[in-house]
């Protein structure tokens, strides 16, 4: 069943000299050359009524995910002069999410997109605002902890926008891959342009104007994402069989490992810039990790689906360029192997992504989505302390060792899972929207 039909050519009229005595038998080829070319898979992805406006309150409202963690150790450290009250703040921030986040996507799912996402985000964003209060005013710290703990009730926009995807093509399995990765691209772009924002209003305006302008980006596009009632997954009526939990237990040390890649990449890539006195310089070349992430995550949406496990491979082996960079001491050439390393990146989290799709019990895709995510967060933490002592310990060329590790042990997750879903059960899976493992 198509997304779209194709209707129409653009007429070319051109008056001159009369026609030749050919004209006729070469109007056919004229026609067939001026006809309107089929448009491509992102163009009918949102000639879908209703996908525009809930992509652009999605959007907005995903930007100050990378926002908040740097505007909070900005704001904490230039007003109490403090790395290690502002670290703990925001450590504890992700700790609460990893409790509170999974609460509210069930509470989505079974209440509806609309009806709690947007008093979560109220709640949330008086959390950032009690934040810069008891910052300004000199609170007592464990004030700094409470507000950043209230803002674990954000709600997973990402796992709402790919939500709604799949409900509107259920019946169109190579669309949903290009929605899919269309989603992981705009993960990679707003994580890449969210620190960057959130540094520049803090450091040219003052240090509180990171978190205002985030709060005041995600009310905003929550508000126009759930103003689009029409796409709206609707609340399933039938018993909620199964355990989000369960059905994903195999898919989750995978999402884990992963997040260790990402983040001790991170922290080696800073520490490495860093000890070559090119600090500066972090963000634009993490940037481009995030970049080569970005592109490849809109390439792959346009190409067929490869299986999970060959897209970790080519993880496992892109993830050897830094570190193998690195040690030559050309930073050139690692800012190279970090956008090739990055282009690994999207290819596995979209056909990952796919597979939570294809397992969550159906009506409870947001809980799947967010535990998912979670595990992603669990494993960056992992990651950013595991680089970090090899850092302090062996130096930044050996920190590139952990993210190495990391894909080699995905790899292994990988090939080792009996649960590892073919492209073809996905398929069948999504297009009955069953969403429920036949294993």
């Amino acid at each position: 069943m198509p997304l779209m039909t194709v209707t129409g050519s653009t007429l070319v009229i051109t008056a001159a000299s009369p026609a030749p005595a050919t004209a006729p038998a070469a109007a056919p080829a004229a026609r067939r050359r001026t006809a309107g070319r089929a448009p491509g898979p992102y163009r009918r992805l949102f000639a879908l009524p209703g996908t525009r406006g809930f992509t652009a309150g999605n959007l907005i409202a995903r930007l100050p995910m990378g926002m908040f963690g740097v505007s909070a150790v900005m704001m904490i450290a230039g007003q109490r002069g403090s790395y290690a009250l502002a670290g703990a703040v925001t450590a504890t921030g992700l700790a609460a999410t990893a409790v509170v986040a999974p609460l509210t996507a069930r509470l989505i799912d079974r209440h509806g997109q609309a009806r709690i996402a947007v008093p979560a985000t109220l709640i949330a964003v008086l959390g950032s605002l009690s934040l810069i209060v008891c910052v300004r005013t000199g609170a007592p710290a464990w004030t700094l902890f409470a507000s950043y703990a209230v803002t674990a009730t954000t709600p997973n926009i990402g796992g709402m926008s790919r939500a709604r995807w799949t409900h509107l093509l259920r019946d169109s399995p190579a669309a949903h891959h290009t929605a899919m990765s269309f989603e992981q691209a705009a993960d990679e772009l707003c994580f890449m342009l969210g620190p960057v924002l959130a540094a520049f209003l803090c450091g040219v305006l003052f240090p509180e104007a990171g978190t205002l302008a985030g709060a005041a980006l995600l009310l905003t596009g929550m508000l126009v994402f759930t103003s689009c009632r029409a796409t709206q997954p609707p609340v399933t009526a039938i018993p909620r069989r199964g355990s989000p939990l369960r059905a994903l237990g195999p898919l989750l040390p995978l999402f884990l490992v992963t997040g260790v890649v990402f983040g001790s990449m991170e922290v080696a890539s800073i520490a490495y810039l860093d000890f070559q006195g090119l600090g500066a310089a972090s963000g634009l070349v993490l940037a481009l990790q995030a970049a080569g992430s970005c592109a490849a995550g809109l390439l792959y949406g346009t190409v067929r689906a490869r299986s999970l496990k060959a897209c970790v491979c080519a993880l496992a082996v892109l993830m050897t360029l830094p570190w193998a960079a690195a040690a030559t001491g050309s930073v050139p050439a690692l800012a190279c192997a970090l956008v090739l390393a990055g282009m690994a990146t999207a290819p596995t989290m979209v056909t990952a992504m796919s597979q939570v799709h294809a397992r969550t019990p159906e009506g409870r895709i947001n809980e799947g989505m967010t535990l998912a995510v979670t595990a992603i967060f669990a494993g960056i933490a992992v990651g950013s302390a595991s680089a970090g002592s090899v850092v302090e310990g062996a130096g930044p060329v050996a920190a590139y060792a952990v993210p190495a590790a990391a894909a080699l042990v995905a790899l292994a997750v990988a090939l080792t899972g009996r649960s590892i879903r073919r492209p073809s059960d996905h398929s069948r899976v999504v297009r009955t929207a069953a969403a429920r493992d036949p294993q």
